[in-house]
């Protein structure tokens, strides 16, 4: 799905905010009321959304999630129980999704609902006519809460297929205050200012970047956030929809200022050898904890970040602290991304699951665990359990249709979400030897070209 947007409101409501989400929690109960628009219901006992009675289904969710965001989701779940009797499994899936639910479907047993992370995804799976179409219940919820970027997004050829349930903002660094206060270190706004501060904290004795390379989405992450800046938003939704080629001078540009990072392993925690044995989880963990000598002083992610966080004693908005990711353009960069439910089976319970995720309600229960946000624009972002929180989600609702979604999401799965495949492979290589720019872009190119024409 091509989308065309303006980032520079985006990337200044970020920067407005920047101070604020620095505060942490400062305890003021009214900064999150009426932004995003107040909740209709689920604060007070009552209901936003009409679900019907389905006592004795069963029906099973799919997704990705682990851990405490798995954890957290089962919540959710159990509430659309709780209202409608059904009974509801939680399915773990595999990356990459579209191959777990292909095998699920080719041995007759597809989840009734699937969660699904990559647009390219949503649409190979409508168009493989596995997923149905989005009724009219759950439009009705998308119609009320959802700008219309969210629902674009989960529209493939002019039919509602998904309802985005989870969103991101992708465009954080995320450090430990204690490590910063050390070096004598201030929150960068440019590229060149976050190497000068990489090379400040370095100094003081602490290794300045954690990089969780074992997961390829990770460095896809940091690449399109300076592809974003540097190259504009324009050339970005070409390179996203593959009508210019890897090999454009561009693509060059990008790669060549991330190597000024990957190029040097004393500014990477385990240089690039121990990254690339480093997954996301413990790239934020070993970040948070260690006192005051952690094994790395910064790390980039989304606000989902917070989940792991919170499995450390570091509290967010006091040792755990956040800023925009730096511009190395004109304007820092606003990536999203975003979890979408798609329904696998005919029926009202697929059908009712939809409606219930596309719900204030639903929203509220996922909110308020933490390390969430909600594109539900008519959620109260009091739900959100700290101002850090409250604030990204004031953000991404406040930037409306002004975001570009994460761009190896909306490639084919083959080339831009697949471990040890395209380019979550060739990203990897890459950080072990960034002097090959080159061979990487065309690698790259090679993959997309493939991936685009299947």
């Amino acid at each position: 799905m091509r989308t065309t947007h303006r980032i520079s409101r985006a990337a200044a409501v970020f920067t407005a905010i920047g101070a604020l989400a620095l505060t942490g929690c400062g305890g003021n109960d009214d900064s999150g009321k009426g932004e995003p628009g107040k909740s209709t219901g689920g604060d007070n006992g009552s209901s936003s959304v009409a679900l019907p009675k389905l006592d004795g289904e069963k029906l099973s969710v799919a997704a990705v999630w682990t851990g405490a965001e798995q954890a957290n989701f089962v919540k959710v779940l159990k509430e659309f129980e709780k209202r409608t009797g059904a009974s509801v499994t939680f399915v773990p899936a595999q990356d990459p999704i579209i191959n777990f639910l292909g095998t699920k479907i080719a041995g007759g047993q597809p989840p009734d609902v699937a969660l699904i992370p990559q647009v390219g995804a949503v649409q190979q799976a409508a168009r493989k006519k596995w997923a149905k179409p989005v009724g009219a219940e759950a439009k009705a919820q998308l119609t009320k809460n959802y700008g219309k970027v969210w629902q674009d997004l989960g529209t493939v050829d002019g039919a509602q297929y998904a309802v985005y349930f989870k969103a991101a903002n992708k465009s954080l660094i995320w450090y430990n205050a204690k490590a910063f206060e050390n070096a004598g270190a201030s929150e960068p706004k440019t590229w060149k200012d976050f190497l000068a501060t990489a090379e400040t904290v370095s100094a003081s004795g602490i290794t300045p970047v954690s990089v969780g390379g074992a997961d390829g989405w990770t460095l896809t992450d940091w690449f399109e956030n300076i592809y974003l800046s540097q190259a504009g938003p324009e050339k970005y939704d070409q390179l996203a929809q593959h009508e210019i080629k890897w090999t454009d001078p561009s693509v060059k540009d990008a790669l060549t200022t991330l190597a000024e990072l990957f190029g040097k392993p004393s500014l990477i925690a385990g240089g690039a050898d121990g990254a690339l044995q480093t997954e996301f989880p413990a790239s934020v963990t070993q970040t948070f904890t260690g006192g005051d000598q952690p094994k790395a002083a910064m790390v980039f992610e989304g606000d989902f970040v917070g989940v792991n966080i919170a499995q450390t004693k570091a509290e967010i908005g006091k040792d755990a602290k956040v800023f925009p990711f730096p511009a190395v353009g004109a304007e820092s960069p606003v990536v999203t991304g975003g979890d979408a439910a798609v329904a696998l089976k005919d029926g009202k319970g697929a059908q009712a699951l939809l409606t219930w995720l596309a719900s204030v309600d639903a929203a509220k229960i996922m909110a308020e665990q933490g390390g969430f946000i909600s594109p539900n624009k008519a959620l109260d972002a009091a739900a959100y359990p700290n101002d850090v929180q409250r604030t990204m989600a004031k953000a991404l609702i406040g930037a409306g249709d002004a975001v570009r979604f994460d761009m190896s999401d909306q490639a084919p799965q083959s080339f831009g979400g697949t471990p040890g495949k395209g380019e979550w492979k060739t990203l990897q290589d890459f950080l072990k030897n960034p002097k090959d720019i080159a061979g990487t872009q065309a690698k790259l190119e090679s993959d997309a070209a493939k991936a685009y024409k299947s």
